[in-house]
């Protein structure tokens, strides 16, 4: 079931000052319909959302955690990156509508709701590592053609060619060195 973007909007005109929580349940529907987002296999990821309202502003505390499954950027394996993340807001008040700073949106006065969904992205995606790696890449127990074909092709690997591991222009500029 696909949400509405209204469903992301929270009318904070209504709430009293204090704090209110907010749970957003997101999978891939979410990322590939509502960002065009296909880089998660499946996503299965909750957005705790505690907003504080104060007389002047307010502030948005996202806390995401959950899992993505994707694919490992060594060895092309799919596996589930747990996430754990946060991303804090502060949504002041003014004439205009700003948001040049990443962590202070200026919404104009008389704003009534304010619409999450680009935040509740920014916050999952945010907290996938840079660097994807299986965790059995990681401890060594991966079996997979491509890894042991990274292997071979390793600076330290040995080969039929040259079994002493080093490299004879290296050798030479060491005993060259040591000369001296």
């Amino acid at each position: 079931m696909k949400k509405k973007s209204k469903d992301y909007e929270i009318q904070f005109a209504g709430l009293k000052e204090g704090k209110h929580t907010f749970e957003y349940r997101l999978d891939n529907a979410f990322f590939d319909k509502e960002f065009d987002y296909k880089e998660f296999n499946q996503a299965k990821v909750t957005v705790d959302l505690l907003l504080v309202k104060k007389a002047n502003m307010l502030e948005l505390f996202f806390t995401v955690h959950g899992t993505v499954n994707v694919n490992c950027d060594v060895s092309n394996e799919a596996y589930d990156q747990p996430l754990t993340g946060a991303l804090e807001i502060v949504v002041k008040f003014g004439s205009t509508y700003e948001e040049d700073d990443d962590e202070i949106i200026v919404l104009p006065y008389g704003a009534h709701e304010i619409n999450v969904k680009q935040y509740l992205y920014e916050v999952v995606v945010l907290a996938v590592p840079y660097k994807k790696v299986h965790p059995k890449v990681l401890d060594g127990t991966m079996d997979s053609a491509i890894l042991d074909k990274l292997e071979e092709l390793s600076p330290g690997h040995k080969t039929d060619i040259n079994t002493d591991n080093t490299d004879p222009r290296w050798d030479k500029l060491k005993e060259l060195l040591n000369e001296k």
